[in-house]
């Protein structure tokens, strides 16, 4: 019999889908099957038209522009039936080695094991032999059976078991079972653990929500600038032995809120330079606003009013192209009650980077890359859209992007130049491929004239970080061991990997300049810490601060797809500071 919980996670309607198809994945109208779906907002609605429409207009380099396409429903139920009655097309079980073992006759001492085994006449323990699938990470088996109540059983490896990364491995067991369903064009599935009875009601949400995230972002493909693509044909998720209950709903609820996030994150770096410019970003934060208004305001500022605001460290990268910059400011009030925390995330929004006149150039230089460049804005923006959603009580949060490109014109920047910042200082720019750091300087600056107690910025900001942490772990550097806790703590839960890499003040000697406060790049060595210490000089001392560089993890190379790396660990931040928590 099913449980008293039944979640769903949805997508709106093609005729609500901006630029990037970028309202969310699943939509907002998560409900238990006591609560009706509220119906489409038409203003909201139109909003999203005008915002397509207007981009349309722009967006025209290479006569592209995204598919509107709709995303595929799942439903999350929670079941407390025997798992081997159940009927469906794929039953899948994670299982770690330990639940592999066998006794003197060959057979599973796990009792779902067994009993499942027993069920399939020892198919199960035989394939396993034969495949020599002993549960190890990354392993999995499938056995496509008649007769029974599943089409498939399969078998996906959690390696030694429950550990310290424990989120990560029940993420990726929720993907794997993506993955087969996609496979199998399987419409219902359902999930379960050989051994879960020692897992505590705490562990037993979490583990739940990392298996619902894995699977609802396995199931995603950005197929929007694709002319075919194979379509996922998930409908439900059965999870057994998560138990059921408010608490479950609650959680799976922040998860589909976080998944929306990721997903609009990304999209928004999957988006190509020709069609996501500053100024279509700009829109993507505007309707943010619009879609969660009561919570939301937006402020966006052109060139003339960060001129006035005397940001010469942002407009000298933006000064060479066309597409004008945008200064991006989200703010988020809860709806009520007061506030006892002020928070601002920073995010570098390079919609593209050339280089300027330091060009890219040569084998390694990833040019071809650099739409990516703004990852650390849709970390921004993805962690806002969830936030909208999750609503936590008690925090102020200001979400700053100065959005622009680096080009190289007439107009552009030179090595050599002098810019002033907003807070005064002077920089010398010796590399105009240093840029991220320029632009971050006045929105840093800007964030501290918020009032703010703590910022957090992040940035696809050096290659350094990524020779030195690899392209799975980001580096984060902060003058804060209160905050660096925070933010590590956060990372831990959602499952995202940081690294503490020091701030060594005595390099600071390779920024100084002859002519200027500072230039804006050192020497080879320790260049991810000498641009931090670059960006420290633009921070208010009264305000904790931590960068976290992830020009590692924003991208996958092996999917060849963004990762929407971060947002899950802003939104766990945020919410560890609200009075939510």
């Amino acid at each position: 019999m099913a449980a008293a919980i039944r979640v769903a996670f949805t997508a709106h309607s093609s005729s609500s889908l901006t630029l990037f198809s970028l309202t969310p994945f699943f939509n907002n109208n998560f409900r238990s099957i006591s609560i009706r779906r509220r119906r489409a907002n038409p203003f909201l609605l139109s909003c999203s038209s005008r915002s397509m429409a207007h981009v349309i207009a722009k967006a025209t380099l290479g006569l592209t522009h995204p598919a509107q396409i709709d995303h595929p429903k799942i439903s999350f139920s929670a079941k407390e039936t025997d798992l081997v009655e159940w009927k469906g097309d794929t039953l899948a079980v994670g299982v770690t080695e330990k639940d592999m073992a066998k006794d003197d006759n060959s057979k599973f001492q796990n009792p779902l094991l067994k009993k499942l085994d027993s069920q399939l006449g020892g198919l199960l323990s035989e394939v396993s032999v034969e495949e020599d699938f002993t549960g190890k990470t990354g392993q999995s088996t499938v056995i496509r059976i008649a007769g029974v109540g599943s089409k498939r059983v399969s078998l996906i490896g959690l390696g030694k078991g429950p550990n310290g990364s424990s989120t990560v491995a029940y993420r990726s067991l929720g993907e794997s079972v993506a993955s087969a369903a996609k496979s199998s064009q399987a419409s219902n599935v359902a999930i379960a653990l050989a051994s879960s009875e020692g897992l505590t009601p705490e562990s037993k949400l979490t583990t739940a929500s990392a298996i619902a995230k894995g699977t609802l972002l396995g199931t995603y493909e950005d197929s929007r600038f694709k002319s075919e693509s194979k379509k996922s044909a998930l409908k439900s998720v059965d999870l057994f032995g998560f138990g059921a209950g408010p608490d479950l709903e609650k959680k799976l609820k922040y998860t589909e809120d976080v998944c929306t996030g990721v997903i609009l994150a990304k999209e928004l770096v999957n988006a190509p330079a020709n069609v996501l410019t500053p100024e279509v970003l700009a829109n993507e934060a505007e309707l943010i606003a619009k879609t969660y208004s009561d919570v939301f305001t937006a402020k966006i500022l052109d060139t003339e009013q960060c001129k006035e605001l005397k940001m010469g460290s942002y407009l000298g990268v933006a000064a060479a192209s066309t597409n004008p910059p945008k200064f991006i400011h989200l703010c988020y009030k809860p709806p009520s009650g007061p506030v006892k925390t002020k928070l601002a995330l920073v995010g570098k929004g390079l919609t593209f980077d050339s280089g300027g006149y330091n060009i890219k150039t040569g084998p390694g230089c990833s040019i071809e890359m650099m739409k990516v460049d703004m990852g650390g804005s849709a970390a921004v923006l993805g962690a806002a859209k969830a936030l909208g959603q999750i609503k936590p009580a008690g925090v102020e949060v200001h979400f700053i992007v100065a959005a622009c490109e680096n080009m190289i014109s007439g107009t552009g920047m030179r090595p050599g130049d002098i810019l002033t910042a907003s807070n005064g200082k002077t920089i010398e720019v010796n590399n105009t491929d240093a840029e991220g750091r320029l632009t971050l300087a006045d929105a840093l600056v800007y964030a501290c004239n918020q009032g703010v107690d703590k910022i957090v910025d992040l940035a696809t900001l050096t290659g350094a970080c990524i020779v030195a942490l690899g392209p799975s772990v980001a580096g984060i550097f902060t003058p804060s061991d209160e905050l660096s806790k925070e933010v590590v703590a956060a990372s831990e839960v959602a499952g995202e990997k940081l690294w503490r890499l020091p701030m060594e003040e005595s390099y600071w000697e390779q920024m100084k300049s002859g002519v200027a406060d500072m230039v804006n790049t050192g020497g080879r060595q320790g260049g991810s810490i000498t641009a931090a210490l670059f960006l420290k000089q633009f921070v208010d001392e009264k305000v904790q601060w931590l960068h976290i560089d992830m020009a590692g993890p924003v991208w996958n190379d092996k999917k060849k797809a963004a990762t929407g790396f971060a947002i899950s660990t802003l939104v766990e931040w945020v919410v560890s500071n609200s009075s939510s928590s």
